[in-house]
C-alpha cells in the first residue's frame, strides 16, 4: 500500500516539530499572583500551597526581583489586611495594603506591570464579596465600593484592575468611575466567567477570605452552565471590559474555547490554587512528573484559546521556555 498522507513526516525531529507547532507561548503572556499582607519582615509559606508565600511590603521587592530575573514582567496583587469590617473599608483605603504595596513596588520596579484584584472578600468581616443585606449580598450597594477600590488602586499605581466579585454591573461602575477621574486609558480585566468552584480552596486559606456563612453560589456561576458564561462575557464587554477572564482554567477549557470564539477581546485564564496544590501534592508523592504536568496544563490552556495565563507556576514556565521545553 502506497501512503500519500503521512502526518508523521512533520514529527521527525525536534526542529521540525517546533517549526510546525500550532500553539506558541511567550513569557509576556504570563501573570503571577502575589499575596501581600500587613506587617514587616514577613515571608511566610502558605500551608496549602507549597512554594507560595505571603509577603509584607518590605519583602515584596525581593520576590519582584526574582520574577524580573526569570523574565516574568506582570503580577496580580491580592491584599491581606489586619483589619476587616462589615463594609470592607480596607479595600479602598488610601493606606490599604494593596495601595501600600503598589507604591513601594512602583518605586523599586517601575517597569513591572501591576494588575490588582478588585474584590471585597479579603476585607469584609463576613468574607463575602460585597455589602450584606441580611444574609444576602446587596449587588447594587456593592458597586460603588468596588469602583472606589479600583480608583484607589489606579491612583496608587496600578496599571490594570481586575474585578473578581461577580456583581452585576460592576464593570460599568468601575469604567465610569475611572473615566470621570481621568483614567480612561486604564484597562479592565474582568473575571467575567468565574465559576463557583471547589478548586478555590487553597486560595481562601492563602487570603483568609472564606465566607463565614453560606457560600458564593448566588453570585459566582453554576459550573453546569456554558451559555451563561457567554452571556457574562458579552455583557462585561458591553460595559467596557478590555480583557475577559475564565476561572478556573483546567476544568473549563471548553469555556475558554467558546469565549475566545464568541468575543473580540483578549481572553485570560486563571490556573487557580486548587490546580496548583494538586500538582504539588501528587509530585511530592512521586505520582507525576511535575515539570511535564506544568507544561501540559499550560499548553492545554493556550491551545483552548487563552492568550494570557495567570498561574502560580509562572517562574517555572518562564524557565521551561528558556530551556526550549515549551513555547
Amino acid at each position: 500500500m502506497e501512503l500519500i498522507q503521512r502526518p508523521r513526516r512533520l514529527r521527525g525531529s525536534e526542529t521540525l516539530r517546533k517549526m510546525v507547532r500550532e500553539t506558541r507561548m511567550d513569557k509576556a503572556s504570563l501573570i503571577y499572583p502575589l499575596f501581600v499582607k500587613e506587617g514587616t519582615g514577613i515571608e511566610e509559606e502558605i500551608p496549602s500551597m507549597e512554594g507560595q508565600y505571603r509577603y509584607s511590603v518590605d519583602r515584596l521587592p525581593y520576590e519582584l526581583e526574582r520574577l524580573a530575573k526569570a523574565g516574568v514582567s506582570s503580577v496580580m496583587l491580592f491584599g491581606i489586611p489586619d483589619h476587616k469590617d462589615e463594609v470592607g473599608s480596607g479595600a479602598y483605603a488610601q493606606d490599604g495594603i494593596v495601595q501600600q504595596a503598589l507604591r513601594e513596588a512602583r518605586k523599586q520596579f517601575p517597569d513591572m506591570y501591576y494588575i490588582t484584584d478588585v474584590c471585597m472578600c479579603e476585607y469584609t468581616s463576613h468574607g463575602h464579596c460585597g455589602v450584606l443585606c441580611g444574609h444576602d449580598v446587596d449587588n447594587d450597594a456593592t458597586l460603588d465600593l468596588l469602583a472606589k477600590t479600583a480608583l484607589s488602586h489606579v491612583e496608587a499605581g496600578a496599571d490594570m484592575v481586575a474585578p473578581s466579585d461577580m456583581m452585576d454591573g460592576r464593570v460599568r461602575a468601575i469604567r465610569e468611575c475611572l473615566d470621570i477621574h481621568g483614567h480612561k486609558n486604564t484597562p479592565i480585566m474582568s473575571y467575567a466567567v468565574k465559576y463557583a468552584s471547589a478548586f478555590y480552596g487553597p486560595f481562601r486559606d492563602a487570603a483568609g477570605s472564606a465566607p463565614s456563612f453560606g457560600d458564593r453560589k448566588s453570585y459566582q456561576m453554576d459550573f453546569h452552565n456554558r451559555r451563561e458564561g457567554m452571556k457574562e462575557a458579552l455583557t462585561d464587554i458591553e460595559e467596557g471590559a478590555d480583557i475577559i477572564m475564565v476561572k478556573p482554567a483546567m476544568s473549563y477549557l471548553d469555556i475558554i474555547s467558546e469565549v475566545t470564539k464568541a468575543t473580540n477581546v483578549p481572553v485570560a485564564a486563571y490556573s487557580v490554587s486548587g490546580e496548583y496544590a494538586m500538582v504539588k501534592a501528587a509530585a511530592k508523592m512521586g505520582w507525576i512528573d511535575e515539570d511535564r504536568i506544568i507544561c501540559e496544563m499550560a499548553v492545554g490552556t493556550y491551545r483552548a484559546g487563552a492568550q494570557i495565563y495567570i498561574t502560580y507556576f509562572a517562574k517555572e514556565l518562564a524557565r521551561f521556555m528558556d530551556e526550549g521545553r515549551i513555547g
